[in-house]
């Protein structure tokens, strides 16, 4: 699922997991124990986050909410998967290096929030990021509501996550969604120039100036609670789940 290279105070995850590097419980273990091995280095200045598919990563594993809700009492269940996903994804968002995500095609979803959680953002311009779970009943939970909100504040938030509507890389650069955006076929070598130029800056004072960044919007975790008490809550309502059984039927055919 994962492919793990390491030069001059890079740590590299390239994300494989065809066709779309969805995200199920045994990808976000995979993940985790990844970061357990370079978690506490201090020779390693970035993490820098790809693909090797045509998509950055599309979000939740549609498969495994399949089976979720399949189960009688899945639904009930399904917010402490959402739970797996918020924890890494805070994880990432509090390590020590610099974290760069390179988004060569779609992030939707949980592929967003993923990149949400990190430092910085470069997409090609014909890549799509969006937050849809509003149009299959359900919330971006995963953080999307909270970062997204401090990062591109209420208005482009509200946008984005209310119509689920996604925008092209370019569209992302002007709300504040992601820093840079070049052609799809520049994206590698540009990315790498970048996390390379990172590399050669001083490592405690990456890391400090990241501290005190940090300290600057220090909101506590009020907002992720929230995200899971709403998400417990719309399982239990049958136009969520009729919603998500729908979603989870039309893309079988």
């Amino acid at each position: 699922m994962f492919k793990l290279n390491e030069a001059a105070g890079v740590v590299e995850i390239t994300m494989s997991r065809p066709p779309v590097n969805a995200i199920n419980n045994a990808w976000i273990a995979g993940f985790n124990e990844l970061i357990d091995t370079f978690e506490d280095r201090d020779d390693l200045a970035v993490l820098h986050i790809r693909s090797d598919q045509k998509v950055f990563c599309a979000g939740a594993d549609l498969t495994q909410m399949e089976r979720r809700f399949g189960d009688a009492d899945g639904h009930l269940r399904f917010p402490e998967e959402v739970r797996g996903f918020q924890l890494l994804f805070r994880r990432i968002e509090k390590l020590p290096l610099v974290t760069v995500a390179e988004i060569n095609g779609a992030a939707m979803g949980g592929g967003l929030e993923l990149a949400l959680s990190c430092d910085l953002r470069i997409a090609a311009e014909e890549a799509w990021l969006g937050l849809p779970e509003v149009t299959i009943g359900m919330i971006p939970g995963a953080g999307g509501t909270q970062r997204l909100t401090r990062l591109c504040g209420r208005a482009t938030a509200a946008r984005m996550i209310l119509t689920g509507d996604p925008v092209r890389g370019q569209e992302a650069l002007s709300l504040g969604l992601v820093q840079w955006t070049v052609p799809r076929a520049d994206l590698a070598a540009t990315t790498e120039k970048l996390v390379e130029r990172l590399a050669g800056m001083s490592k405690p004072a990456l890391r400090a100036a990241k501290s005190c960044i940090a300290e600057a919007l220090r909101p506590g975790h009020e907002g992720f609670e929230r995200e899971l008490e709403v998400t417990r809550g719309l399982m239990k309502t049958e136009e969520a789940r009729k919603l998500v059984h729908a979603f989870l039927h039309e893309r079988k055919k």
